[in-house]
């Protein structure tokens, strides 16, 4: 009994330090920060477009000063008096997969990027990095913020977008907060979208080790309306008019479904609490994306649609790379195979250590042999993150290789676990 009480103590101490260091420095109000990341494969810039106030702060309010996985880019808040670091950020876009394509060789773009932090109570400074393939910083900028400017957006606090709590387990601060937007619905399509985004946690929820945490998740629905129905498709020569202009062939493939629209769709969820963003696209063709700490999208009625939204899903929450490969390609560009990929469900064996050595069983060759998969559910199998040589993911099989495996592998779903903990704990 002694030993639990102590147990107790400590814990309740651990997290009242979490809340005094939070309110030290925060407010219970968002600070969105949207950017313009832009460029070509050569070289790349970012500005700063617009500041926002939003009415309360969904996000972590401990281990502010940690990152779950680096991804490819860091956001980092600091206290201009002292340069002490008070909150840290990681991410991915949308921008930086696409520098490695042809494209990106000859052209110029810009693309949209908005991320939250919480509001600060004093000046601080804000610097946000972009990383390439190597983990180098290609670009950085850094900015002061002062919470009094007047021109910071205030939003949210009117017309706000209609919407509805697929489940509701707790406050903000003690749950991971989804938020499920709406996609070429018309108003009068709004009972589907709501159908399909009560499909959409179903289907997320049936996944380990989802399915084991659904209580520490909140999930609500927020029908964000279009003039037309279903999303735009290029190949087919159709543009269609839709709350964030979603569409599919992005980069040129047909399959890969994007939104170029980020500051809408964070305005469309204005007022409302969110951390991790789901967008469902009414539309029966195959296709999605998912991008680290950005958003989740997935069409709602083609008929792998379940399997597609937990794949994005790994992406978007998890930070998971796919584990397909194609037959005879080499594609350096993303993964060097001298290089340590971040995301935990592949590797180039550069750093093994840090990645599943500890879940093979004693005597697992490395590399592993796929002809040997029924011995080692757990291996090292080459092939993987689009590369036939030089990268390898944990099992044969798994969630984030096809659509027909029913599981995530046990490498990603530890991941995935990792992830909620971080969150939660």
């Amino acid at each position: 009994m002694k030993s639990y009480l102590l147990f107790v103590l400590c814990l309740l101490a651990s997290m009242t330090g979490y809340a005094q260091e939070f309110d030290a420095h925060f407010e219970n109000r968002t600070l969105r920060l949207d950017y313009i990341f832009s460029g070509d494969a050569a070289h790349q810039s970012v500005c700063l477009s617009e500041m926002s106030v939003l009415p309360s702060w969904a996000g972590r309010r401990h281990r502010l000063g940690e990152l779950p996985l680096s991804g490819n880019g860091q956001i980092t808040v600091r206290d201009v008096r002292n340069h002490q670091t008070l909150y840290v950020t990681s991410f991915s876009s949308l921008f930086q997969e696409w520098i490695a394509t042809e494209e990106a060789k000859t052209k110029q773009r810009g693309f949209e990027n908005s991320f939250l932090v919480p509001f600060p109570l004093h000046p601080v400074e804000i610097e946000i990095a972009l990383y390439n393939a190597r983990h180098e910083v290609t670009v950085r900028l850094a900015q002061t913020v002062d919470p009094k400017d007047i021109l910071i957006h205030r939003r949210g606090l009117s017309h706000i977008t209609p919407h509805r709590y697929l489940q509701q387990n707790g406050t903000p601060e003690k749950c991971i907060d989804i938020a499920i937007l709406a996609e070429g619905y018309k108003p009068e399509e709004a009972g589907v979208f709501y159908q399909d985004a009560e499909r959409a946690v179903a289907s997320l929820f049936d996944y380990t080790p989802f399915k084991e945490n659904r209580s520490r998740f909140n999930v609500v629905a927020v029908m964000s309306p279009s003039v037309d129905s279903n999303v735009s498709i290029p190949k087919e020569g159709v543009w269609r008019q839709t709350a964030f202009g979603s569409h599919f062939s992005t980069f040129y493939s047909d399959r890969y479904l994007t939104t170029q629209q980020v500051f809408a769709v964070h305005n469309a969820l204005a007022g409302i609490d969110y951390e991790h963003i789901i967008i469902l696209a009414n539309s029966e063709e195959y296709g999605g994306g998912g991008i680290y700490h950005s958003y989740t999208l997935s069409t709602a009625h083609h008929p792998t649609f379940k399997e597609v939204i937990v794949h994005e899903f790994g992406h978007a929450f998890g930070g998971l790379a796919d584990e397909y490969f194609y037959e005879d390609d080499f594609n350096s560009d993303t993964y060097p195979t001298d290089v340590e990929p971040w995301e935990p469900n592949i590797t180039t064996l550069v750093d093994f250590d840090a990645k599943w050595k500890d879940l093979l069983n004693p005597g697992t060759p490395v590399p592993t042999p796929v002809s040997e998969k029924a011995k080692h559910p757990v291996g090292v199998y080459e092939g993987g993150g689009y590369s036939f040589k030089g990268v390898y993911r944990p099992a044969d099989e798994c969630r984030m290789r096809n659509n027909t495996y029913p599981t995530f592998c046990p490498v990603c779903e530890r991941g995935i676990g990792r992830i909620i903990d971080f969150y939660t704990e």
